[in-house]
């Protein structure tokens, strides 16, 4: 009897890819091994540049705060000039402020050079979905498992990455990050044909517009919320497991591999038999109790429980993004660009408030206060679930799509 499971059928024709699509979504993996390239050499950077941990956070506040901004850019640039051209923009972007962050030389620069860095990214990240669905052979389900399986891999290989260059220098994972990104570009620059454009602009108003929709507004504020317990783990435990490269990128390495083995094969399955709605509320509450005793376990239980946290946010990323693009009736890149404006903005706030919290309090504190987060996105899913369900109802729920970074 043949499967009507639309991931079985995305896991058959994912192989059997257009060069393009390859090029794409290697690039991806690349794009999204940004993210996490600097956990495991936080605490060398702040030796290097003799910066203090509230200083050295600032790398993912300068990163998301432009991230947030560029996407209002993006479907405005994307729809006048092209997805390709849109990717390779955004690539040579990430290239240049790559290469140049690793010749900092003061923290005050690599904060510059990140922000420059997020730029870029949110030009290829919020383009290359749309470009592999577009390019992609066996369907969107296909596509989507692929998109997917770059980002896991990209959030899992980042840490693992930055450990093994970071061992000699903290300035080598920067060098490798333009490295890869300049082989991906020769990849799209040479496999990619240009892809339709769509049939109206888009305006730099249209993602906020679309955020007067209940629905869309309510997956926001949640993802608003857990975004900063998700970005509180990523940008703060590092100091406080203070482990040496290698270490620490092994224990990010199997988060990642949690957060890529939850997001693209156990979420879509537990939505599949208990909903959207309760995997998204269950998972936030659990991602609070684990935040909460990440910190105030002992080491071993700090370690354990960072892993863990890979589970949950997993899970919450293909829920949140899947509901944020079905939500509404936007087009689905203006949706996901009002979406992701409003949830960027507590990745960059929380890495700059967890170091401050501890030295107003003590290091538990930031986890207490990121537990809190987590609590208060599920509250606003339960109090907003009506809205969130009646528009799911009213608009058909799309294949899950990954939260881009």
């Amino acid at each position: 009897m043949r499967s009507e499971d639309p991931f079985d059928e995305g896991a058959r024709g994912i192989l059997r890819q257009p060069r393009a699509v390859w090029a794409t979504a290697g690039a991806s993996v690349v794009a999204f091994m940004g993210i996490g390239l600097v956990d495991p050499i936080l605490p060398s950077i702040a030796q290097g540049l003799d910066a203090t941990p509230s200083q050295v956070s600032l790398l993912f506040t300068s990163y998301f705060l432009i991230t947030a901004v560029a996407m209002l850019l993006t479907g405005f640039v994307s729809s006048r000039v092209g997805g390709r051209r849109t990717l390779l923009a955004g690539l040579a972007l990430v290239i240049v402020f790559a290469a140049l962050s690793g010749t900092s030389g003061s923290v005050g620069e690599l904060v510059g050079f990140r922000a420059g860095w997020g730029l870029g990214n949110a030009l290829f990240v919020s383009t290359s979905l749309a470009v592999i669905v577009g390019a992609a052979a066996g369907g969107s389900a296909a596509a989507i498992l692929l998109y997917e399986s770059a980002l896991g891999l990209g959030m899992a290989c980042g840490p693992l990455l930055g450990a093994v260059l970071g061992d000699a220098s903290w300035r080598y994972p920067f060098f490798g990050t333009a490295a890869l990104m300049a082989a991906g570009f020769l990849c799209i620059a040479a496999f990619l044909t240009e892809q339709p454009r769509p049939a109206r602009r888009t305006s730099l108003l249209d993602p906020l517009k679309a955020l007067g929709h209940g629905g869309l507004a309510s997956a926001a504020a949640a993802a608003f919320f857990y975004n900063y317990a998700f970005f509180t783990v990523l940008a703060f435990t590092p100091f406080v497991l203070d482990m040496t490269p290698y270490r620490s990128g092994a224990v990010f390495f199997a988060w990642g591999v949690l957060l890529a083995v939850f997001s693209v094969l156990v979420a879509p399955r537990l939505q599949e038999r208990f909903g959207s709605l309760k995997v998204l509320g269950t998972s936030l509450v659990l991602l609070a109790a684990d935040v909460v005793v990440l910190g105030y376990g002992d080491r071993t239980t700090a370690i354990v429980c960072t892993v863990l946290s890979g589970a949950f946010i997993g899970m919450n990323n293909t829920v949140f993004t899947e509901l944020a693009l079905g939500v509404s009736d936007a087009p689905r890149p203006v949706a996901s660009a009002g979406y992701n404006f409003v949830r960027w903005f507590a990745a960059a706030a929380a890495p700059w408030l967890a170091p401050r919290i501890e030295e107003w309090s003590d290091v538990r504190m930031p986890f207490a206060v990121a537990g809190l987060a987590a609590l208060a996105g599920a509250l606003v899913v339960l109090v907003r679930r009506r809205s969130l369900t009646r528009e799911a109802q009213e608009h058909p729920r799309p294949q899950p799509v990954p939260a881009a970074g």
